[in-house]
């Protein structure tokens, strides 16, 4: 078996291993059994992070802070508002009317705490709300001076460097003072600017009516001004039932066009983690996990010291190391604002997601044994080059459909209104996900030319290349493999041998017969063809005709090989042409010996 391994078809020898084949397989069996272990502790640390009430508790306080009308007028909710006249509605309205829950449906105090609110009964407001105002200075642009007689103000858009840092209005209150960022990070990625820390805040009352009358109060002296660029009212509630956080922000920016663009965001998360049995559970899988990944990572190390260059110019060492370095990146600081402290609690569940889903992509490792995932491998790694200088066709036309679609559609379709905005509205095209009639309505001329040719250019004739490079090569590969051109061991085959193995130990299944045991029976059949009268030329042609026998059935009537075209070889071809022209001769061989046997009959008839 050693020495057999150590060779290919055709006698051509393989290079000396450190290690033989059994013990690889032995090998690769137990990393694939540890790995199984490893992936079910991890998604089971996973799966405990996400609590399904997450989704419900998001969607119930969305509905109420973003959902609910102003009074009087049905049109106005936080999602449509456009003017700093319905800021302030909102503020007054949906938003007070959704903090501050004090009594029963019935009218009756329902709490005694006093000034206490539980938003929907369940929800304990966390302390008080925030609202925070970032602005920019005047005179951060520069008007045209033609115009400078109409016009003497000018606020550009928000950045850093524009930032107003000065007192204004009525500088004695906290709220008409800048007050500078504790942190620098993070910073929050809004529709039309990037946002820092810091700026001009107030906080709520825990009463009602001295809340309303703050707003009252703001808005009489202009707290919000033409330089206002963006505010945060943030926000947190606790539910007890379902042990989860709430972490709310709703953004008002004021972009320099003017009007108002709003967007939110609802953090559920679990902050107080072990509190079940179950999340102890889980705490015990964190600590496997941390154990895992200290193996791991010493694997990994000693092979990088043995195999040193060698070791980066495999894909799977690189996903290895990709997993480890996301692993090595969860970290859960905590801060004093809650927002932080959801900021980083949903960084840690992204690496945990990216985690899990490349942990999964590694099982393609172990499988690859398999035949038909090798053919998928070899398929992939095969046409990699023509996929790369497809690639680079494929991506200059479609940049340049991007760039068309942005220059003529990007000031009337939301779809193009950024050259990002037009690359993945293209994306969309390609999946039939499109709005033809915004594109016409655009442009009645170059829009039905650009979504025809795009659609022409890029669904039906790049992407059906892309499937032909594909297809071609996965028959390439498939007619190597069906003329022998393998794997050296399939993980399926041997897992079978071994179970075959234990049967027979186990006498459930009779043992296969070895080739010692074949050559002797082979043996036994040659002296009793002598005994029978048969010459020596005839035994030598009944051996090498039985030899190409075996060989043409092992080959091309294999259970394994499926009935389907395979291409033969000139080599091959020569063995099948030699042994039809044995099988004639036998027949005909055959044809004179029952000749003669009819003639003896004929002659033996009276």
């Amino acid at each position: 078996m050693a020495e057999a391994s150590r060779w290919h078809r055709g006698g051509t020898p393989k290079p000396n291993l450190h290690y033989s084949k059994e013990v690889e397989i032995r090998t690769t069996l137990q990393e694939l059994a540890l790995y199984f272990i490893f992936l079910i502790n991890l998604c089971i640390l996973t799966f405990g992070m996400v609590n399904p009430h997450m989704y419900y508790l998001n969607k119930v306080m969305s509905s109420l802070f973003l959902d609910t009308s102003v009074p009087g007028d049905e049109r106005t909710n936080f999602k449509s508002i456009r003017s700093i006249t319905d800021f302030w509605k909102f503020m007054e309205g949906p938003l007070l009317e959704g903090l501050y829950w004090d009594a029963w449906y019935t009218k009756n105090t329902l709490y005694d705490l006093k000034n206490s609110s539980r938003i929907y009964y369940e929800n304990i407001l966390l302390g008080v709300p925030r609202v925070r105002q970032l602005k920019v200075r005047n005179n951060t642009c520069k008007v045209y001076s033609s115009l400078q007689s109409l016009m003497n103000e000018c606020y550009d858009r928000y950045t850093s460097k524009n930032e107003d840092l000065a007192d204004f209005g009525l500088k004695a209150e906290t709220e008409w003072k800048y007050a500078t960022p504790e942190s620098t990070f993070p910073w929050h990625w809004g529709f039309v600017g990037v946002y820092r820390n810091g700026g001009f805040i107030f906080t709520l009352s825990k009463s009602k009516s001295e809340t309303k009358n703050k707003f009252v109060h703001l808005q009489l002296n202009s707290w919000i001004t033409r330089g206002t660029r963006v505010i945060f009212i943030d926000f947190s509630l606790y539910n007890a039932n379902v042990n989860l956080f709430c972490i709310i922000r709703l953004v008002a920016e004021f972009p320099a066009t003017g009007g108002i663009i709003t967007s939110w965001q609802f953090y559920s998360v679990k902050l107080l983690r072990y509190v079940s049995y179950y999340d102890y559970i889980i705490a015990s899988c964190e600590i496997t996990f941390c154990i895992f990944l200290i193996v791991f990572t010493t694997q990994e190390a000693q092979k990088v010291r043995e195999f040193k260059s060698a070791y980066f110019k495999s894909v799977w060492n690189w996903l290895e190391l990709l997993l480890l370095v996301v692993n090595l990146l969860k970290n859960t600081e905590k801060y004093s604002d809650f927002y932080f402290l959801a900021y980083w609690h949903t960084y840690y569940n992204n690496i945990l997601a990216v985690t899990i889903f490349f942990a999964w992509i590694k099982i393609f490792k172990f499988i690859s044994f398999n035949k038909t995932m090798s053919q998928l491998s070899s398929t992939l790694s095969r046409c990699i080059k023509d996929i790369v200088g497809f690639a680079i066709m494929f991506f200059i036309i479609f940049f340049a459909y991007a760039q068309l679609g942005f220059l003529v559609f990007g000031s009337q379709v939301d779809d193009f209104s950024t050259f990002q905005n037009a690359i993945f509205a293209q994306f969309r095209i390609v999946l039939g996900d499109f709005n033809f009639a915004g594109i016409q309505q655009a442009n009645r001329i170059l829009g039905p030319i650009y979504f025809i040719t795009f659609i022409f250019f890029v669904f039906f004739v790049l992407l059906n290349m892309f499937l032909a490079i594909i297809n071609d090569t996965y028959s390439e590969v498939k007619a190597d493999y069906s003329i022998g051109r393998r794997p050296d061991f399939e993980l399926g085959k041997m897992i079978k041998k071994s179970y075959n193995n234990a049967l027979e130990k186990l006498r459930l299944k009779k043992p296969e017969e070895d080739e010692d045991k074949k050559s002797t029976k082979s043996g036994d059949l040659v002296e009793r063809a002598r005994r029978e009268g048969f010459d020596e030329n005839e035994i030598q042609s009944a051996k090498q005709m039985k030899k190409w026998k075996e060989r043409l059935e092992k080959k091309y009537y294999s259970a394994e090989i499926q009935d389907d075209y395979q291409p033969v070889t000139q080599q091959e071809f020569r063995e099948l042409f030699l042994y039809a022209v044995e099988l004639e001769k036998e027949l005909h061989y055959v044809s004179l010996k029952l000749n003669r046997v009819m003639r003896k009959i004929s002659t033996l008839q009276p």
